[in-house]
């Protein structure tokens, strides 16, 4: 069954494609495997799998899914040469799959079965050892309707990695390339396949490796409720402590933080029971903590332990064992590591490194049990999880109360007989690396800590705020350089961001400052496969995914405007509901502004980050709509919007006719104009304004601008809205420039079937557009490449209106 690349080769001019004409090294043991994004006339990934000299080849639109109930289609393409592997750039135009490709997936493969018999038969199964695909995996054969290529289905197996849609979309979440990456460890393979791919069951079996000499930590990730399957977890106590790993490699035994810095100096009493303990070679995963006299651990006690240099009443808890005698134990269920570990500790008797034992009742009762010790709370995590570098859903965590670390950017004077300092001024960094105000801390200190804590803040005085703008900050503070980390206990979060009722637990000596943002609770995304559009079959949770994909490309829309929300609890086809105002409670991100812009009426809404985007769809909305102004200067726009609005029997090309009309005009008048696609039926131009005149007077432009139009091309436009005036024609809606309208922002969906979103556009686009809804949440990701490149030049262009107004004789205030 060799291989053969007669139908690749006749396919292409490879004088004009960059693609390879043939070649490459097979694999030497192993068999490796590539998934390759391919931008071609619709977004795919190519996949394809190394046997008898050439890589077997299927093009799965959907990409894969780690959903074992999702059965992605996979049409089986022409083998491709080794050599196409590495294969990543652009297939020039009119040549054979013409578009972007790059390498979303590389690593080695290993068939279950003879794959010739399995390829023969039409299942395929197998394992990826990839960046991105791991486990078991399937190609089924579908019975064929006289197609020209076989339609397979890709499908999840049932095994440790697999998980559902509506937790993670490994297309989503991992999008990028990894062709400048490593080729991931390889998994040798033997001569008899099938006892190759039997699944590791004991560490004895698990693959030798050396000691890796640096190790990142699994994270946990926090959340508001205990899982619904509890019966697939184990719980831990959350300790009040510092995280520890250690290497043991021989003789050699070094104590590493979170963050990799060697504490080995600071905990040789540790590092001497471990010297006595004669653990076998490995990294070991634990908590340092320090019991109070209840037996709690006690995060200020622990801190004395170092500053008092005397850091002997510290008990070392361990809890995992990725690395163990030889052998690399990741990939192995949690339990089965813990149960080498436990009996790996069985055999030692120590009141200083201790087993962290698994907690045997219900998650609330846990949850509640730790709550009434005085405990922060519980860890949860999944018995079947491989050990993962990185923060992950498979382990969790369940606090008691809130607590988190902050960046200490100040402080206030004491009062009274107070001495030291009044209070601290806390932050939080977001992901564009601002330190945010997150309010003050002024209790939990003794005479000693207010000491201290002043003498280390002496010598990080600063001149400036490190805060980024803020009413709330008390103008009297004392700057400092934001290097300190203080652990925090509060009560809750307000609305504005700061923290109430918090109590100062200590300084963490474990975390850089740049890495300490808010912590919030992974969103719960209630009936996330309830079907939103019948027509595309979209469902809840693939808006929130669609939110999070654009979220960055929507920031720059969405900055600073007052936004109105379009809600369809019902899906597209239901009833819609119009919100400038409301409760922002259950939507986490989302802000009220502090100005009042609507008087008589509740605070407007601001959605000014990922997390803010998809909490509304979380609470069913669709549609996100911005203002003309910024909430900062309202009552002066800083944009006008042309919304070209089809009447009945009006074409698609007219349409387009009638936007390079507008721009023409426009251009005319020395007017910027951008241009974005409605998401529905029609085309949105935009011009950047200088802030100067109000709302009245800039709508009032607006309208002569309509006027002109209408009245010059009276075949093609009409200035009056309503179906029956613009049968045949366009009306251009300046309406949308009044004070208090909206317009639908860039990148949102559309309540309309097939969930047709709003695009940035070219004006060198514009001739090749097929509709105004020709981007979908569906093929969204066809256009991310593209983003906001072709309103590069937006906000640099904007002009003052008062030389347009001039040209057309408009005067300004009704003169």
């Amino acid at each position: 069954m060799k291989g053969s690349l007669t139908t690749y080769k006749s396919k292409r001019n490879f004088a004009v494609t960059p693609e390879p004409v043939e070649g490459g090294e097979q694999g030497v043991g192993t068999l490796r495997f590539v998934i390759q994004k391919h931008w071609a006339s619709r977004l795919h990934y190519d996949f394809r799998l190394e046997l008898d000299g050439v890589m077997m080849s299927w093009a799965v639109p959907k990409g894969p899914s780690y959903d074992t109930h999702d059965k992605r289609m996979a049409v089986h393409v022409e083998d491709h040469p080794i050599s196409y592997n590495d294969f990543e750039g652009t297939i020039p135009p009119k040549q054979y799959g013409a578009g972007k490709v790059i390498i979303w997936d590389k690593g080695t493969w290993l068939p279950l079965d003879d794959p010739h018999k399995a390829l023969k038969a039409g299942n395929v199964k197998f394992e990826l050892h990839g960046h991105k695909m791991h486990g078991r995996w399937v190609l089924v054969r579908m019975k064929g309707k006289g197609e020209k290529q076989e339609p397979w289905l890709l499908i999840k197996e049932h095994d440790e990695y697999a998980r559902p849609a509506s937790e993670f979309s490994v297309i989503d979440e991992m999008p990028d390339s990894v062709k400048a990456l490593p080729m991931p460890r390889a998994k040798p393979s033997v001569a008899d396949a099938r006892a190759a791919a039997a699944v590791t069951r004991s560490p004895a079996d698990a693959p030798k490796a050396a000691l890796p000499e640096a190790l990142a930590p699994q994270l946990a990730t926090l959340v508001d409720a205990p899982p619904a399957s509890a019966e697939d977890w184990l719980f831990e106590v959350k300790f009040d402590g510092y995280r520890l790993l250690t290497r043991i490699d021989g003789a050699d035994i070094r104590l590493f933080t979170r963050n990799g810095n060697d504490w080995t100096h600071k905990l040789q009493p540790l590092q001497a029971e471990l010297k006595r303990l004669k653990l076998p070679s490995g990294w070991y995963d634990g908590e340092i903590v320090v019991h109070d006299e209840q037996g709690r651990p006690d995060f200020g006690l622990l801190q004395n332990a170092f500053d008092e240099d005397h850091p002997g009443d510290i008990v070392y808890f361990l809890f995992d064992l990725p690395f163990h005698d030889g052998h690399d134990l990741r990939d192995l269920p949690l339990e089965q590591r813990r149960a080498a570990l436990e009996a790996t500790l069985a055999k030692r008797k120590s009141d200083i490194v201790r087993y962290s034992t698994a907690l045997n009742a219900e998650p609330q009762e846990m949850i509640a049990a730790a709550c009434q010790m005085g405990l922060e709370g519980i860890i949860g995590k999944r018995r079947d999880s491989r050990y993962t570098a990185r923060r992950s859903g498979t382990w969790i965590k369940l606090k008691c109360g809130q607590r988190q670390e902050f960046v200490i950017g100040g402080y206030t004077d004491p009062q009274g007989s107070r001495a030291g300092f009044g209070s601290l001024l806390l932050g939080t960094y977001d992901e564009h690396g601002k330190l945010h105000y997150a309010g003050n801390v002024g209790s939990g200190f003794n005479a000693a800590s207010l000491r201290d804590l002043k003498t280390r803040m002496d010598k990080l005085h600063a001149e400036n705020s490190p805060f980024a703008p803020s009413r709330d900050i008390d103008k009297h503070a004392h700057w400092l350089k934001p290097t300190l980390v203080a652990e925090v206990s509060f009560g809750e979060w307000t609305r504005a961001g700061s923290i109430r009722h918090a109590v100062f637990q200590g300084l963490r000596k474990d975390k850089p400052a740049n890495a300490i943002e808010r912590e919030r609770p992974a969103m719960n995304i209630t009936n996330p496969d309830r079907v939103i559009d019948k027509q595309s079959g979209a469902t809840k949770i693939d808006l929130v995914r669609y939110y999070g994909l654009v979220a960055e490309l929507m920031q720059p829309h969405l900055k600073g405007r007052p936004v109105s929300l379009v809600r369809a609890p019902e899906g597209v086809g239901g009833e819609l509901f119009f919100q400038k105002h409301a409760d922002i409670a259950k939507m986490p991100g989302v802000k009220q502004f502090k100005q009042s812009l609507d008087p008589d009426h509740p605070p407007m809404l601001e959605v000014p980050s990922k997390e803010a985007l998809q909490s509304t769809a979380q609470m069913n909305v669709i549609e996100l709509h911005t203002q003309n102004a910024n909430g900062s200067s309202y009552e002066k726009p800083n944009r006008m919007i042309f919304d070209l609005d089809p009447g009945e029997g009006v074409e698609w090309p007219q349409v387009q006719e009638a936007a390079q009309l507008m721009h023409a005009f426009l251009t005319e008048l020395e007017l910027p104009a951008f241009l974005k696609t409605s998401g529905g039926k029609g085309l949105h131009v935009v011009v950047p304004v200088k802030p100067a005149y109000g709302w009245d007077d800039v709508k009032a432009f607006s309208q002569a601008i309509v006027t002109h139009m209408a009245q010059t091309i009276p075949d093609r436009f009409v200035q009056k809205s309503g179906p029956r005036n613009r049968v045949g024609k366009i009306f251009i809606d300046y309406l949308r420039n009044g004070r208090g309208s909206t317009t639908v922002c860039a990148w949102s969906a559309r309540a309309r079937p097939g969930l047709g979103i709003s695009v940035p556009l070219a004006w060198d686009e514009l001739p090749k557009l097929h509709s105004a809804d020709q981007w979908t949440v569906a093929n969204a990701h066809t256009r991310l490449d593209v983003g906001n490149t072709p309103w590069d030049d937006y906000a640099k262009s904007a002009k003052g209106l008062a030389a347009a107004m001039k040209r057309m004789d408009f005067k300004p205030g009704g003169a």
